[in-house]
């Protein structure tokens, strides 16, 4: 199996980290983690596409093993998100890649999609949207509330999604067997959202979230003009962000190959074989 290299940077001032493995002269594919996770995510999947790829998968800041600034030393936006994953590349002398995209690595990688500076050759979508389309409810609701009308009376709704309650249900919904989902993923997770500070840095990405709605129709201008060859494999059960939105990106990309598994939110856990499979055949076909 391939080595996976575990290795940090300075961005804008802040340590990132980020596991690397696959050849250096392989097509670039970066692998963006969404919430509450990090890329502990793509443990497995790293290594699976690395026999071909380039793989490249950071932490966001005040995630994982990447640094955690206050809310007072660092603007917890998804522009800032996005601003350091920019420098990490920059760093790394990279400029033309193939996007990954899990939960809230897709406004991330949107953000890196229409910069001008970057080419990106693919996009890969695990639960990550670009529509309004598959914003399950209840799931939303409170947090749409709490952006909409941050306060005392909405931030409850919006703290319960932090607690170990609703961490282990999003590894755990829609699965069909959750049998297949190691306990070890949502307690690694819980135990970084439980430092102390880490939920006044969530607080401030849920209230910034709607920014990444504002930039849909962006985005979706940019599939219809760009048509970059997009591959949408998705939990089929996922009751965070349905599979309406995956079947969404035919809209603007007919050539788009959408694929549905019996899985949920974090679809990794339980079909990684599946979902590398059809990630070694889209890449095959479109970048190598």
């Amino acid at each position: 199996m391939v080595s996976t290299h575990y290795k940090t940077a300075k961005v804008n001032g802040q340590e990132v980290f980020y596991r690397e493995a696959g050849p250096i002269d392989a097509p670039v594919l970066l692998l963006l983690h969404g919430f509450p996770s990090s890329s502990h995510m793509f443990r497995h999947l790293v290594p699976a596409l690395a026999d071909r790829y380039h793989v490249i998968a950071p932490d966001h800041i005040g995630y994982g093993e990447s640094a955690m600034p206050t809310v007072d030393e660092f603007d917890y936006t998804f522009d800032n998100l996005a601003s350091v994953t920019a420098g990490l590349l920059d760093q790394l002398g990279i400029d033309r890649f193939s996007i990954y995209v899990h939960d809230y690595g897709a406004p991330i990688g949107w953000r890196l999609a229409l910069n001008p500076a970057y080419e990106i050759t693919s996009v890969i979508s695990q639960s990550g949207n670009a529509y309004m389309d598959g914003f399950a409810q209840p799931f939303w609701d409170s947090l749409f509330a709490y952006a909409t009308h941050p306060g005392p009376d909405t931030e409850p709704g919006a703290r319960a999604k932090l607690g170990p309650e609703t961490t282990r249900w999003q590894y755990q919904n829609g699965v069909a067997d959750k049998s297949l989902v190691n306990p070890e993923a949502w307690d690694h997770d819980q135990a970084l959202l439980d430092r102390p500070g880490n939920d006044d840095v969530q607080l401030a990405l849920f209230r910034d979230y709607p920014t990444n709605i504002d930039g849909y129709p962006t985005v979706q201008e940019y599939f219809r003009t760009s048509q970059v060859p997009l591959l949408a494999v998705w939990g089929e059960g996922d009751e965070i962000f349905g599979p309406d939105g995956a079947k969404a990106f035919s809209r603007d990309l007919p050539e788009a190959e959408i694929h549905l598994l019996p899985a949920g939110h974090f679809a990794l856990e339980s079909h990684l074989d599946a979902m590398s499979g059809y990630i070694h055949g889209f890449l095959g076909r479109v970048v190598a």
